[in-house]
C-alpha cells in the first residue's frame, strides 16, 4: 500500500519530500482497519505553497481518493511548502 501512496502522491503533486509511515501495528483490532491501514504522511511540495493547512490537506485527500476507504483507512499528514 505505501507503494501505491507514494505512486498518487508523487503523480499529484510532485513532492520534493515525500516519507509514508505505515502506522497499522498500532490500531490491530480497530473495526475500521478492514477497511484499510493506517499511515502518517510527511510531504513538501511547490503545490502546497500559499495555500492554507486545510487546503494542503485536502489536496492530498485528493490525490489518495482511490485509496480511502480501500486500503487506507486512517490518514495523518504533515503537509508543507518548500519555503516551510
Amino acid at each position: 500500500m505505501i507503494a501505491r501512496i507514494r505512486s498518487a502522491l508523487e503523480a499529484a503533486l510532485a513532492p520534493v519530500s515525500l516519507a509514508i509511515r505505515d502506522d497499522g501495528a498500532a490500531h490491530v483490532g480497530h473495526p475500521g482497519a478492514r477497511e484499510g491501514g493506517h499511515y502518517h504522511v510527511t510531504i513538501v511540495a511547490a503545490a502546497f505553497a500559499g495555500r492554507s493547512s486545510l487546503e494542503r490537506h485536502r489536496l492530498v485527500y485528493a490525490a489518495l481518493s482511490g485509496l480511502v476507504g480501500h486500503g487506507i483507512h486512517a490518514l495523518s499528514i504533515d503537509a508543507r511548502s518548500p519555503s516551510d
